[in-house]
């Protein structure tokens, strides 16, 4: 599901703050500080998972991470989904929204509710994330529930109790400032607790109208970044795995079980083409080549399949209106100035 790049660069925002530059982060990711930052790009939860784990990596897997992180979302940080939330008139209409549409959030957990007499639970289950990410994903998602509560009642904030299945930290006080209390570790399963005399409290921003506007919005926008995850994304997948020897549209036709027609017009449905998924690819992919310094002109066109660097850098013209040389000289001085 393509998503926007807004979580990635809440992540690179900590990294920056902790000493990491964002290169080290983009490693493998195929991603650009200046990609991110254009209005209408998007990224690929795989392509996330990609910079925290290099992120995690750099700062050897600190426990309270994903904490840190969490605790920088905000409503604004979700676009049209966090004023569906805040528009909502209870805090039980607003879980019920953001789980409908709980992949328009960059969250890795899945999240289902359970409610009993005196608790309404959220569990989070993190098991489809790889495991060195598991922990970031849990901790991450909780506190981003923590701040969304705050925000949605704005002067009166309750404490939100939460139970993770990881071991304790060395150090909890990061937790207790979070949560207002300090949580259950080594718990049977991750959850956050709202108190059963909050769920159906009313929230002081509720609006009949803008609920409907932007829920409506949210529904138009799912099915828009539904449409577009389907055969795309395996294509995508597909040139990425080969981005030195390309497969042909055909080959791609036969590798997916359908004929090349077929695979022309879910293409289309889908507002791409077969030549534009691989000049997409083509291009992120030597961004990143030149950036990081490592390898020439000759031999990052080479790399994407380039028979001959001319026609490699009349097509990087084409992409940013300069040869990759000067793209490369234009990104590392911008880069040593910083």
């Amino acid at each position: 599901m393509p998503r926007t790049p807004t979580s990635i660069l809440v992540v690179l925002g900590v990294a920056d703050e902790r000493g990491v530059p964002a290169q080290l982060c983009f490693g493998g990711a195929g991603l650009t500080v200046d990609l991110l930052r254009q209005p209408d790009a998007e990224v690929t939860a795989r392509q996330e998972q990609t910079v925290i784990a290099n992120l995690l990596e750099e700062l050897d897997y600190p426990d309270d991470l994903g904490l840190q992180v969490g605790n920088r979302y905000h409503l604004t940080t979700y676009g049209i989904f966090g004023f569906a939330l805040i528009s909502s008139p209870a805090l039980r209409s607003a879980v019920e929204v953001g789980l409908r549409y709980l992949d328009l959030t960059f969250a890795f957990s899945r999240i289902r509710t359970r409610e009993t007499d005196d608790e309404f639970l959220l569990v989070l289950d993190a098991s489809d994330t790889p495991d060195r990410l598991r922990r970031f994903a849990v901790e991450r998602d909780a506190a981003a529930i923590r701040v969304l509560e705050k925000e949605l009642f704005t002067n009166w904030v309750p404490t939100m109790q939460a139970r993770f299945t990881f071991p304790a930290p060395d150090d909890t006080a990061p937790y207790t400032q979070a949560f207002g209390v300090r949580p259950e570790f080594g718990a049977d399963e991750n959850v956050v607790l709202l108190p059963k005399d909050l769920i159906d409290r009313p929230l002081p921003q509720a609006n009949e109208y803008t609920a409907a506007l932007t829920q409506a919005q949210c529904r138009d926008l799912l099915e828009q970044r539904q449409a577009r995850t389907g055969t795309s994304g395996q294509v995508r997948d597909l040139l990425l795995a080969r981005p030195g020897s390309p497969p042909s549209s055909d080959q791609v036709a036969r590798m997916l079980a359908i004929s090349a027609r077929t695979l022309r017009n879910r293409l289309a449905a889908e507002g791409t083409s077969f030549r534009g998924l691989l000049e997409e690819v083509r291009q992120r992919l030597a961004e990143e080549m030149l950036i990081s310094g490592r390898l020439t002109v000759g031999e990052t066109a080479e790399r994407l399949g380039y028979v001959e660097i001319s026609s490699f850098s009349q097509a990087f013209r084409r992409w940013h209106g300069m040869g990759p040389r000067a793209y490369r000289t234009a990104k590392l001085g911008r880069t040593a100035q910083v």
